[in-house]
């Protein structure tokens, strides 16, 4: 096979890759977008905030149980004679009251006459004997069904009214929920739990079915090299693509998610007057961001320590890693005259140990490590069990796509730059071996 017709043959190959990357790489950062978007709000609508630290939660909660038990109230022969008895003590009162204003000395023959006539026609001890009577028919008449249904009325009512009088009015954060929940067209919460779960796994798989998509021609090209290490007619072409997917794959790794922060009670429920008030799912922490986000938010702080350290990520994660692929490029593209350029020659072969992408790497594995530990350690203090309380938290921390792409493409660009050398070496031994 010719020169010309293998180097036609390789480009067509590798450009088919490129494109399949090129692809892979914008689906990458379309659904992980998405997906963090999704949770974002999911995270937000299922917040402590709004659930088991919600004083309108609590209120529907506490005034449904009580509304609950006075309808399911009925006395007990226990609480009968206390009423009883309380009746009773209540007329017998009234008794004593009419019985010393009678005993007051009367002025005028009217008010003599009457108090007269009371004594001889009311005879008071007939009165006091008849009490307990008088008081078992007021307790028989309060039981009756349709008494107790006025009397329950009347105890709801009031008790909805003090409810009514109890809330958090903040006119902000209940806009907010239902612009999110128009937003996903739903009604309420529980709608919104049972549809977007599925929605995420659905989102997720096809994140990492592309970023698999991304390693897997990573891993196609370092087979090509390796099985073409000794057609150098078709070397330069072949690193030409290899650092132009190198770029694409960079682009995937900057703004896909690296890591994700969840941090959350997976249930909590509260026995409370023999009925049970359940939360779950409520997100005590998230966050899920990229490197630009990461650098984006360092930045807009406003303080000289975030401003410098997210300088230092921007500079030496990622303007150094692309100049230093953009100058491999241009070197064995160029010319003597050009590959003798300083700052081209720093680039290419020197500023790899300037380059800091592994060492992010490494920081956010690290990272990952430590939230890991912290959270699992400070939510296991969360976790209780009572007969009142049980409380069982989760750590649903995780590595995302971003963190397997970044990496992807560290060791990618690493690999270029040993390649870059070899075939810049093979080029003077055959230049000197021509002279």
């Amino acid at each position: 096979m010719s020169r010309t017709l293998q180097q036609f043959v390789l480009i067509l190959l590798a450009g088919a890759l490129l494109l399949l990357a090129g692809w892979s790489s914008y689906s990458v950062y379309k659904y992980s977008s998405e997906v963090a978007d999704i949770k974002r709000d999911y995270s937000e609508l299922n917040s402590i905030t709004h659930g088991i630290m919600s004083v309108n939660i609590w209120r529907d909660h506490l005034t449904t149980m009580v509304l609950n038990r006075i309808d399911e109230f009925e006395f007990t022969e226990a609480q009968e004679d206390t009423l009883v008895h309380q009746v009773e003590n209540i007329l017998t009162a009234g008794i004593d009251k009419g019985a010393d204003i009678l005993d007051q000395k009367q002025k005028g023959i009217k008010a003599k006459l009457r108090k007269f006539a009371v004594k001889t026609l009311v005879p008071e001890d007939k009165i006091r004997a008849l009490v307990p009577m008088f008081a078992q028919t007021i307790v028989n008449e309060i039981q009756k069904p349709e008494n107790k249904e006025a009397l329950k009325y009347v105890i709801k009512s009031k008790l909805q009214e003090y409810s009514d009088l109890t809330y958090d009015d903040s006119q902000i954060a209940t806009l907010r929920i239902k612009a999110l929940l128009d937003k996903y067209e739903v009604e309420d919460l529980i709608e919104f739990n049972k549809k977007i779960p599925e929605k995420i796994f659905d989102l997720e798989a096809e994140t990492y079915f592309h970023t698999y998509i991304l390693l897997g021609i990573i891993g196609v090209f370092l087979l090509l090299w390796w099985l073409l290490r000794n057609q150098k007619a078709v070397h330069t072409p072949l690193f030409i693509i290899s650092v132009l997917v190198s770029l694409v794959v960079l682009f995937s790794g900057l703004t896909a998610p690296m890591i994700e922060i969840d941090a959350r009670f997976q249930q909590v429920n509260f026995s409370l007057i023999g009925e049970s008030i359940t939360f779950n799912d409520q997100v005590i922490f998230f966050q899920s961001k990229s490197i630009l986000e990461v650098i984006g938010i360092l930045l807009n702080t406003g303080k000289i320590d975030s401003y410098f350290v997210g300088f230092l990520i921007l500079v030496f994660s990622i303007v150094f890693p692309v100049a230093k692929l953009l100058a491999t490029q241009i070197y064995l593209a160029g010319n003597d005259k050009a590959r003798k350029n300083k700052v081209l020659k720093f680039f290419a072969f020197k500023s790899g140990k300037w380059s800091m992408a592994d060492v992010y790497v490494i920081a956010v594995f690290m990272a990952y490590i430590g939230f890991q530990g912290i959270l699992d350690n400070q939510l296991s203090n969360l976790n209780m069990e009572t007969d009142s309380l049980v409380s069982i938290s989760t750590n649903k921390t995780s590595l995302q796509p971003g963190f397997m792409i970044f990496i992807g493409f560290v060791l990618f660009s690493l690999i270029l730059s040993t390649i870059l050398k070899r075939i810049t070496t093979t080029e003077k031994k055959i230049i000197k071996q021509e002279k």
